[in-house]
C-alpha cells in the first residue's frame, strides 16, 4: 500500500512546517512538499492532515506486555496488554519486561507475547530477565540471550532500593551490567541496563558507585521512575546533568499520585530538567504500561493497587504544551527520538526519508487520531482499525 498524508504540521520531532509524507512498503519514501504519485496498479491512500500535527510513531520503553503486578496475591495479576489498547494510545513501538513476578511469567513468555504483537502489526522489543539478580533468561546467559534472540536488546527492569528487590550485592549488579554491555557491543544492540528506582533510602546509591568505581560509561544505564517522589527524583536531576539518561514514569491520574506519593508529573520535571539545563536527549518518558502501581503503607504492606495505560504518554505531552509552555517539539522527544537513540532502534524515532513509516495525527487538541505502524493505518478518526486475534471488537 502507498500512502500519502497531505497538508501535515510536521514534528519530525523538530518543528517542520507543513509538508506532505509519503509512505511506501512500511518505510517512509519521501518528506515534501506537494508530493504527488500515480499508479494504476498499487492502491494509493491519501489522507488529508489540514489541521492536525503529524509526529513520530511514540515509542513505549517500558511495558509489562504480559501484565504485571501480583504484589496483593494471585487476584492482582493486571492482564496481558492488547493491540487497540497499545495503538489507540499512539504506540507503534514497545520494549517488553516482566517485573516484581519472574516466577509465574518467564522470559520464554515474554518472548512469544512480543513476537504475538509484532504479528498484530507493531514493533516489539524486550529486556532479559526481571527484578531479580541474578537474571531468570532464555539461555542461560545474558549475554547469549542478547547476542543470539534478536528482541532483546538489554537486560532488566532490575530493581534497586527497593523492597522487592532481591538486594544484590555490588559484585552481582556490577557482573550483570557489564555481561549486558559486551554483549550490545558484540550484536551491535544497546546493551542497556534498566532500572527499577524503588523508594528506598539508598535511591541510586549502587548505579553511582558503579559508574564511579568501574569503567561501565553512564550512557550503558537507563534508571526509571525517576519521578517517584521529590528526593528520588532531586538526585536524578543531578545524575542527569553530569551526563546520565532518566526515564520519566507517566501517569492515568497524576493529581492522585502527586498527592499520595509526592510523585513528580512528567510535565513539571520536564520543565525542572530545562531550566537545570539538562541536554535535550537525556530523558525518555514511559508508562510502565499493565504494569501493576500497587499502594503500600509506611510498613511496606499491600493496601491497594492500579494499573499502567500507554494512554499517560499523550496525557503527558498534553500537561507540557497546555500548563508548562514547553514547547511540543522538545517533550516529544521523550517518546519518539531520544528512546530510539538510546535503545538503538535505528529506524524509529523520527519522520525522515528511509525510516520506518510509524506515525501519529494528533487533531487541535493534542488527541491521538490517526496511527500508522509498519506503514499499515492502525487506527483512524480515534478508532482502531486493526484489532488483536483475541480482543473484542464490540
Amino acid at each position: 500500500m502507498i500512502i500519502i498524508i497531505k497538508n501535515a504540521d510536521v514534528y519530525t520531532p523538530e518543528h517542520a512546517g507543513k509538508t506532505d509524507v509519503l509512505l511506501i512498503g512500511g518505510k517512509i519514501a519521501a518528506v515534501g512538499d506537494s508530493i504527488k504519485i500515480e499508479s494504476n496498479s498499487v492502491d494509493i491512500v491519501e489522507i488529508n492532515a489540514e489541521g492536525k500535527k503529524l509526529t513520530p510513531g511514540f515509542i513505549d520503553s517500558h511495558v509489562h506486555i504480559m501484565g504485571g503486578g501480583g504484589e496483593g496475591g494471585f487476584s492482582t495479576r493486571t492482564p496481558e496488554a492488547t493491540l487497540s489498547g497499545i495503538t489507540t494510545a499512539g504506540v507503534t513501538t514497545v520494549v517488553g519486561c516482566l517485573g516484581t513476578d519472574g516466577v509465574a511469567r518467564d522470559m520464554v513468555s515474554l518472548l512469544a507475547k512480543a513476537r504475538g504483537l509484532d504479528e498484530e502489526g507493531i514493533t516489539t522489543y524486550i529486556y532479559t530477565g526481571s527484578y531479580r539478580i541474578p537474571l531468570k533468561t532464555i539461555t542461560g546467559e545474558i549475554m547469549k540471550d542478547i547476542m543470539v534472540v534478536d528482541k532483546i536488546i538489554g537486560i532488566g527492569e532490575i530493581a534497586i532500593s527497593d523492597h522487592r528487590s532481591s538486594q544484590p550485592t555490588f559484585e552481582e549488579f556490577v557482573r550483570a551490567v557489564s555481561d549486558a554491555r559486551v554483549a550490545g557491543m558484540l550484536s551491535g544492540k544497546a546493551g542497556i541496563i534498566n532500572i527499577h528506582l524503588g523508594d528506598g533510602r539508598r535511591k541510586i546509591d549502587l548505579l553511582r558507585k558503579a559508574i564511579t568505581e568501574t569503567e561501565i560509561p553512564v550512557a550503558q544505564f537507563l534508571p526509571t521512575h525517576v519521578n517517584r517522589n521529590p528526593e528520588l527524583f532531586e538526585e536524578c536531576v543531578n545524575y542527569a546533568k553530569n551526563g546520565g539518561y532518566i526515564d520519566f514514569t507517566g501517569s492515568e491520574d497524576p493529581d492522585f499520585w502527586e498527592e499520595t506519593d509526592g510523585e513528580i508529573r512528567f510535565s513539571k520535571g520536564l520543565k525542572r530538567l530545562l531550566e537545570e539545563g539538562v541536554s535535550h536527549d537525556k530523558f525518555t518518558l514511559s508508562s510502565d504500561g499493565q504494569g501493576s502501581l500497587p499502594i503500600f503503607n509506611e510498613k511496606k504492606e499491600y493496601v491497594g493497587i492500579g494499573i499502567g495505560k500507554s494512554t499517560c504518554l499523550i496525557k503527558a505531552m498534553k500537561e507540557c504544551v497546555n500548563f508548562e509552555n514547553i514547547p511540543l517539539e522538545i517533550a516529544l522527544r521523550a517518546i519518539t527520538c531520544n528512546p530510539a537513540k538510546i535503545l538503538k532502534l535505528q529506524t524509529k524515532g523520527r519522520i525522515e526519508k528511509g525510516m520506518d513509516a510509524d506515525l501519529c495525527l494528533l487533531d487541535e487538541n493534542l488527541d491521538v487520531d490517526t496511527v500508522i505502524a509498519k506503514g499499515k493505518i492502525m487506527v483512524q478518526n480515534k478508532q482502531p482499525l486493526v484489532f488483536g486475534v483475541f480482543e473484542n471488537k464490540n
